[in-house]
């Protein structure tokens, strides 16, 4: 937390003065990870209910021993539309429930990196409105994802049932999918990419504060997450992208590689376990 202190004209510490910013700081700190937590517990409350719910429903058996979620169907009376619409709100909570945890210490970084171009520019007030334009186009782009995966996840759905060979052959893609996210947890493309989620935006860096450069900031920062966590994403929707177990543990990782102390570390032992699980899903579906 910056301590800003102030001098008096005979050049002694305003302690009153310096007094009051860390007040303000602390507050202003309080009421940003307050409504954090809010926001958090809101949308893993909406994310639990949607998922138990959709479990609830059960799903189709297919060829190979698995079972297809309803996710990718329509309800009875439903459109296409309308079943898009229902996944792609249901996504956006979900990684909302996901991402906050590490997303909200990145944007507080933002926070105290554009407070110094504000105060110059006498644009303190400003400063809430562009917390929610940066948090608005980092989940604008979560939501693009949603809408590609929905259109890709009903196509795959199709095949899988009139294809009785793709589907039998499902279980062991599964596994694959497994693996190769392990193995991408290695790669210095991932290294980059977390580097980037960890860091942003960047120690002792200064940001404009306006509008266009805060929509920016988020796209960027989503760009950079998404690519960072595409592995344990693919994890999820192999594993079943609405099953709260498979959810909790992702989330989990993708929490811990990007917040803890060495988080490159992590992601490795994360690759090791995702080896290894996909390695015994490959040999249960032989």
């Amino acid at each position: 937390m910056d301590i800003v202190q102030t001098l008096s004209p005979s050049g002694t510490p305003d302690s009153t003065e310096a007094r009051r910013h860390i007040d303000a700081e602390r507050a202003s700190r309080r009421v940003f990870f307050g409504i954090s937590a809010v926001v958090f517990a809101a949308s893993m409350a909406v994310t639990i209910v949607g998922c138990t719910s959709m479990s609830s429903m059960g799903g189709m058996p297919m060829p190979g021993g698995w079972t297809m979620s309803m996710t990718w169907m329509r309800m009875p009376g439903q459109s296409w539309a309308g079943a898009a619409a229902s996944f792609v709100g249901m996504w956006v909570v979900m990684m909302k429930a996901m991402m906050l945890p590490s997303f909200t210490p990145i944007l507080w970084r933002y926070r105290q990196a554009v407070m110094v171009d504000a105060v110059a520019c006498g644009r303190e007030r400003r400063v809430g409105g562009l917390l929610m334009i940066v948090g608005t186009g980092y989940f604008f782009i979560w939501l693009l994802y949603g809408i590609g995966i929905f259109v890709l996840g009903v196509m795959v759905a199709a095949l899988e049932m009139r294809m009785p060979m793709l589907a039998r052959s499902v279980p062991l893609l599964s596994a694959a999918v497994v693996v190769v996210a392990g193995l991408l947890q290695f790669t210095p493309w991932k290294a980059r990419h977390l580097a980037c989620c960890r860091h942003a935006p960047g120690s002792g860096r200064s940001i404009r504060a306006d509008a266009a450069t805060a929509w920016k900031h988020g796209v960027r920062l989503a760009m950079h997450c998404s690519a960072c966590t595409a592995g344990l994403t693919a994890v999820l929707l192999v594993m079943g992208v609405m099953d709260l177990r498979a959810m909790t543990v992702v989330s989990f990782a993708m929490t811990v590689e990007r917040l803890a102390p060495n988080g490159r570390r992590v992601a490795r032992m994360v690759g090791v376990v995702l080896l290894g699980v996909g390695l015994s899903m490959g040999v249960h579906a032989r």
